[in-house]
């Protein structure tokens, strides 16, 4: 929408007016609210799981494995101080020296996917793929969470 036509909108009462430029394919990739009959069809973005670790480059792998066990899981996404993705720490990596530091043994630039993707069609793609989990990230790269098989797989069972 143009400049003029969100100004026009607010001043006709609309509270929340959005001059997003990149367009309309890129707004559903942020996994921004949308209307209409896709809106209600489930998408990654949902379905993932925002609360997976996190931990920095710099941190030490030895307190970041205390933590992540901790709390039951098995990985942790490397961000900046963003929340962009820059890695993954899986069981292998988080079993590592313990005074090397999570950038020396991260996996870099692990493959992401965006929160407007169907879920049944992540689900199709992780079953075929034997893939366990995948990360879904914003456009630029900041980290919705952290989807499941499991849940992809449940979610589009569920669907109509």
């Amino acid at each position: 929408m143009s400049p003029r036509a969100a100004w026009r909108l607010e001043g006709l009462g609309f509270a929340r007016v959005y001059d997003f430029v990149p367009g309309k394919a890129a707004w559903f990739a942020e996994g921004l609210p949308k209307e209409g009959k896709l809106a209600s069809a489930p998408v990654i973005g949902n379905a993932a799981r925002p609360d997976v670790p996190t931990c920095a480059p710099a941190e030490k792998v030895g307190a970041v494995r205390e933590r992540v066990r901790k709390v039951g899981w098995d990985r942790c996404v490397v961000v900046n101080n963003e929340r962009v993705v820059l890695g993954l720490l899986r069981e292998k990596e988080l079993a590592s020296d313990a005074e090397a530091t999570v950038e020396e043994v991260m996996r870099n630039g692990p493959t992401t996917f965006r929160p407007d993707v169907p879920v049944g069609k992540m689900a199709e793609r992780m079953r075929v793929r034997r893939v366990r989990t995948v990360l879904v990230t914003t456009l630029g790269g900041r980290l919705v969470g952290l989807l499941y098989r499991d849940d992809a797989e449940r979610l589009a069972g569920e669907q109509p």
